[in-house]
């Protein structure tokens, strides 16, 4: 009913900006919240930033507070995460997710994944 492309990965030095979009074709609801994840090899994925449709309330990992910033534009059905002091932690395949209930964890929906890599 929802599929997520998720674009704007590539190979970027530390220090530098990235911005990734996830484009959600179908319908989406008030209700939704959406999600960035991220995994690098042989890591768990974790989480990283989210935000609710309707409200636009944000939530942040430690590890990239101050850093990143997840926004979306409702008309375009487009989430966008602006990476910002880029640094070789960062290096991951990087995944939108949509939970159809803000307010449980289950994600209902999962993009293809698009990588970052951050050189030293």
């Amino acid at each position: 009913q929802v599929q997520l492309v998720e674009s704007g990965g590539g190979l970027v030095q530390a220090g530098d900006s990235l911005r990734l979009s996830c484009a959600a074709s179908g319908r989406t609801f008030s209700t939704y919240a959406m999600d960035w994840f991220r995994q690098a090899p042989g890591k768990e994925r974790e989480f990283v930033a989210s935000i609710t449709w309707s409200g636009g309330s944000t939530r942040y990992a430690d590890s990239v507070l101050g850093r990143f910033t997840i926004s979306r534009d409702r008309a375009k059905n487009t989430m966008y995460l602006q990476m910002n002091s880029l640094k070789p932690e960062d290096t991951a395949v990087y995944y939108c997710a949509v939970r159809k209930r803000s307010w449980d964890n289950r994600y209902d929906y999962w993009g293809q994944g698009t990588q970052v890599t951050v050189s030293s």
